[in-house]
């Protein structure tokens, strides 16, 4: 193998949050900075909220009431032109 190819490992690299939370990892740098982590992110917090902002399923329920209720349209029957 080559010399001076691979980067320099870090086995004791230290991860700092925007939180203030830390924890060491492995790492091709000596510190990395993070925004959000393990500690701080809603969805291993438990306070994930699933908000349905847009409406789409009362829309869709709407929508198949509206179809059911509407008179149902008889197809046209097609008739081949003899030559």
């Amino acid at each position: 193998m080559k010399k001076e190819t691979h980067p320099t490992y870090f086995p004791e690299a230290k991860v700092i949050c925007a939180c203030g939370n830390s924890f060491i990892v492995g790492a091709t740098k000596p510190e990395i900075r993070v925004e959000i982590c393990a500690k701080c992110h809603p969805f291993y917090t438990g306070e994930e909220k699933l908000l349905d902002v847009a409406g789409r399923v009362e829309k869709f329920k709407a929508r198949r009431e509206k179809a059911e209720a509407a008179p149902k349209k008889e197809k046209k029957v097609r008739v081949k032109k003899q030559k």
